[in-house]
């Protein structure tokens, strides 16, 4: 039976049909990495339940996504039941006892757990490219973005803040093509409609603050236990390129933050991809290396992670060869695809000269599967044919009511329910605007004082009750000074009305065409005065 040192899977079947030999997964080589594979139906969410017990009871904290709900049942002890009672027989497993786990709830959107956040600058500009499925020139504009925003010291936590810094760089197009290349009003423009798309689905809600904090999801209880953390992804699987970048994301963060242990006699932690082919569908090139990357050198940070999907052609080949732990369950074998995926799965065990494994594969019922774990000095063992064991937490979704008083006394409970919007790039940009406007309004000021709208013309100020005389008297309407008195008339070397008009319209005329003209009527009039 299972050990200190290793989780028990299930029993392998004999020729004679019995189910007598424990297979195991060494903790030691938890951190190899593994996958879990099978049609709709076959048994993979027990079997990665299972795991997430056997991991747990090892002081190993686990992270996985729960799908369809079914996975949140981990937190709640298991009820005897017929069929759980007569698997456990059949393997021999004894005793067997139900017991629940130490869970965490976590939910993107904050509704079925604690809100998942992670800024913009931790996410970078190629998850995002990915997440947005941006062209090659619109990627390239946003590796400008976050150059900018690191040369100009702005934080760029939320949305909100990289739309603001495109708007800005739209703006300052000219200048920045100079230094970066060409930057267009168009592909700002495009990239700022995706945004607007994927705020409208939800992802607002993930960038942003307080950002998780990685040691959060590698708890462990005071009797040793490692927690298992559960992300609530039914809602999240409506926009799968956002539960994709996530995960990626979560890895990229576990491998950059984790010293390196080596070989640990067992995981740090266990990382589950539920749905694995989201992550590689459509993938562009440089993103299925960076997980092929991650994947490869993730291992020795302590890190374990498996893949669960339906398929295993739908991990790319480079990926799989990293895989050392497999569980194969049932595939159907009608299309052509299908028939190579079996072919495909049953290449990469290490063939049992009891029975031919790609038969096995299409003949396994329900909870069965072929498993093929890492054995002493890392090599692959023989396939087996193998009767998964039964979980000790109960099978299925737990209520809502059961759901909410975990996440009330959860240990991280209050510390990312509340979101904090401190000074970012958006509200840094805001200030610029504010201030150059109010710089420019001054500019405008002084020069309406020195000639209103910058022009070098004036005008006089005349006031309310009378005109400023040359001569520094202020006079009336009624021709008198304001101390009442009289000024003396004019000599009679006085302009006449009809002079002073013309002279008017003289100065009025600015081309020399109109000075003439206006000279010639000038001399007739004053031949006729």
């Amino acid at each position: 039976m299972a050990q200190d040192n290793s989780i028990f899977i299930g029993a392998s079947r004999k020729p004679d049909d019995s189910y007598q030999q424990p297979e195991d997964l060494l903790l030691k080589y938890g951190n190899r990495h593994g996958l879990v594979t099978g049609a709709t139906g076959t048994g993979k969410t027990v079997t990665l339940q299972i795991l997430a017990e056997g991991f747990s009871n090892a002081g190993v904290p686990v992270f996985c996504a729960d799908i369809k709900g079914d996975l949140s049942g981990v937190a709640m002890m298991g009820t005897a039941q017929d069929f759980l009672l007569k698997r456990a027989e059949t393997i021999k497993l004894e005793p067997y006892d139900f017991q629940e786990f130490p869970v965490i709830f976590w939910d993107l959107f904050g509704k079925q757990g604690h809100p998942i956040r992670a800024t913009i600058s931790e996410m970078g500009p190629l998850l995002l490219s990915r997440l947005m499925n941006l062209s090659e020139a619109q990627e390239g504009i946003m590796n400008i973005a976050f150059r900018i925003a690191d040369e100009e010291g702005l934080l760029l936590l939320d949305l909100k803040d990289l739309q603001a810094l495109l708007a800005n760089i739209a703006e300052r197009a000219d200048e920045i093509a100079a230094r970066y290349g060409n930057v267009t009003k168009p592909s700002v423009g495009a990239i700022q409609r995706t945004l607007l798309v994927l705020e409208q689905q939800g992802a607002a809600n993930f960038f942003g603050e307080p950002a998780l904090k990685i040691a959060d999801i590698m708890r462990t209880t005071r009797d040793g236990r490692g927690a298992i953390n559960v992300l609530a992804a039914d809602k999240l699987m409506m926009n799968p390129r956002l539960y994709a970048t996530f995960l990626l994301w979560l890895m990229s963060e576990l491998f950059e933050e984790l010293p390196e242990v080596g070989d640990p006699d067992r995981p740090r932690l266990v990382f589950f991809f539920d749905e694995a082919h989201l992550l590689f569908n459509d993938a562009p090139r440089a993103l299925v290396e960076r997980v092929e990357q991650v994947v490869r050198l993730i291992r020795s940070k302590g890190v374990g992670v498996y893949f669960v999907t339906q398929n295993p052609l739908d991990i790319p080949e480079t990926v799989l060869a990293q895989l050392g732990n497999r569980i194969q369950h049932a595939l159907r074998a009608y299309t052509p695809r299908e028939q190579k995926a079996v072919r495909t799965a049953a290449d990469t065990f290490r063939p049992n000269p009891d029975f031919d494994c790609a038969s096995a594969i299409t003949q396994l019922g329900t909870g069965e599967a072929l498993v093929s774990t890492l054995q002493e000095k890392g090599v692959p063992g023989m396939v087996q044919r193998t009767l998964i064991r039964p979980p000790a937490s109960r099978l299925g979704p737990i209520t809502e009511q059961e759901r909410l008083k975990l996440i009330n006394e959860s240990p991280v409970a209050g510390q990312y329910d509340q979101t904090v919007d401190r000074d970012s790039a958006f509200e840094m940009l805001q200030k610029r605007a504010q201030q150059a406007q109010q710089s420019e309004r001054g500019t405008q000021d002084r020069d309406v004082r020195q000639g209103g709208d910058g022009s070098r013309w004036t005008l006089p100020d005349f006031g309310n009750s009378g005109t400023q005389r040359d001569d520094g008297y202020a006079r009336t309407g009624n021709g008198r000074r304001r101390d009442d008195s009289y000024r003396a008339p004019r000599s009679s070397g006085r302009q006449t009305v009809a002079e002073a008009a013309i002279k008017s319209v003289v100065r009025s005329v600015g081309s020399s065409l109109g000075r003439a003209l206006v000279r010639g009527i000038l001399g007739s009039l004053k031949k006729g005065l």
